[in-house]
């Protein structure tokens, strides 16, 4: 019996470490893939006043992009306070582009847009190459927060929680 007892010992001393380090690689690479940051997309919005923006002309101003329809309950919910946030942040560099999804009538974006008046940039995905390009987006809505420097900072799917997005948009501002 003394004979197994220090092997044993080893063996669960063996499997600690194992357990240990799957703990701290698993926690390392979630924290890494915290760290890194995703580029937006190349791409160019085309506004329904006639504008084109690229996601290169953004830079330098904190974005938020949001991804809707007129025939979505959810997104009309949310608008006002888009309205409210762009009306908060705009004199500190918030751009926001609201891009209508593909399926979206141009002629009812553009009421809405008209009726509603909208303060911010609104586009037209008529073809959903910008849908396609920040991630294959069918859900809407769908808001991409940008930094400065062109990276996503968070997705939101669904009407966000305003007082976290504000805090994250207070902070990308300052930096």
């Amino acid at each position: 019996m003394s004979k197994h007892f220090p092997r044993r010992l080893v063996g669960l001393t063996i499997i600690q470490i194992m357990t240990i380090l799957a703990v701290l690689g698993v926690g390392l690479f979630f924290a890494l893939s915290l760290m890194k940051k995703e580029p937006v997309p190349q791409v160019t919005f085309k506004t329904i006043d006639g504008q084109q923006l690229t996601s290169e002309s953004l830079r330098g101003k904190v974005v938020l992009v949001n991804f809707w329809a007129t025939s979505c309950t959810t997104c009309i919910k949310e608008m006002p306070e888009l309205v409210q946030t762009y009306g908060k942040y705009r004199e500190r560099g918030l751009e926001l582009v609201a891009v209508a999804m593909s399926y979206d009538p141009p002629n009812y974006v553009l009421n809405f847009a008209q009726t509603r008046q909208l303060p911010f940039k609104v586009a037209l995905d008529a073809d959903g190459s910008n849908a396609l390009a920040f991630g294959d987006v069918k859900l809407t809505p769908t808001t991409f927060l940008i930094d400065k420097q062109g990276n996503i900072l968070k997705r939101y799917v669904g009407i966000p929680e305003f007082s976290s997005m504000h805090a994250l948009i207070e902070k990308a501002l300052s930096a």
